[in-house]
């Protein structure tokens, strides 16, 4: 490996590190000291903007020590500042080893927060002439927003901040849809299991009709009265698409 490599790989290295990779030689330890606290500062005001109440909740020594440790263990596969969140919660999900003091609902709640980031700033849109905003969401196709996620979670997510620090997780899953209305303005909706199923079989088979979506739901739940299912899943999806969780039905 060529001298300037090698140079490289300490320089980085240290930077990553400091307190165990050695500063390459021919660097004053000031001039070093420059960039190792820029890069760390960097990615902590990135992490801390992405992840606003884990960093609220956590005390400033033990999310710097958090900072540092996926600096050293992580290799980001993106130079992207808006994937630095998504490289943090892989960090949590694979790398990370656990701490005694970690919150429980740690991962779930990073995932949770990225996905309003990813939501915010996601470029996906449908092309409008591949669905009919005012098509018939029963009889029709319906069309899921791109930007809208539907999540379920076994910690109440959408609750946790310092006023609220669970340590079981709730009874039954935590089902929200986190999607970007037509102003561009980002909001998470809590929902039940049927929504939750409904935009799942709706994602699953883009050829399924509304209808079909909601009478597979009432098999599923052996309702004696499928209409009254079906009768429910029309003010469902109008609901949805009101909120452009749903952006009308395929062409």
């Amino acid at each position: 490996m060529p001298a300037f490599q090698r140079q490289q790989l300490a320089f980085t290295a240290h930077i990553r590190d400091p307190q165990h990779a050695p500063r390459p030689d021919g660097i004053g330890a000031r001039r070093m000291n420059v960039y190792v606290e820029l890069f760390f500062n960097n990615i902590d005001d990135q992490l801390a903007s992405n992840f606003p109440v884990l960093r609220q909740i956590t005390s400033g020594e033990r999310w710097e020590t958090m900072v540092r440790d996926f600096m050293v263990r992580h290799r980001s596969t993106t130079p992207l500042f808006t994937e630095v969140g998504l490289e943090f919660v892989d960090y949590l999900q694979n790398e990370r080893e656990p701490h005694a003091d970690d919150w429980p609902f740690m991962l779930e709640l990073a995932h949770y927060e990225y996905v309003e980031l990813a939501v915010a700033i996601s470029t996906d849109d449908e092309d409008t002439d591949d669905h009919d905003p005012n098509g018939d969401l029963l009889s029709g196709r319906p069309l899921i927003a791109p930007t809208a996620w539907n999540l379920s979670y076994y910690w109440p997510v959408h609750q946790i901040g310092p006023d609220f620090l669970p340590d079981q997780p709730s009874p039954d899953a935590t089902h929200l849809v986190v999607y970007r209305d037509r102003l561009d303005d980002v909001h998470f909706l809590q929902i039940n299991a049927v929504t939750q199923r409904l935009l799942q079989l709706l994602k699953e088979d883009p050829q399924r009709t509304g209808l079909d979506a909601m009478k597979a739901i009432a098999e599923e739940l052996a309702h004696p009265d499928p209409q009254r299912v079906i009768d429910g899943g029309r003010q469902l999806l109008d609901d949805l698409h009101q909120r452009n969780v749903i952006l009308g039905t395929r062409r």
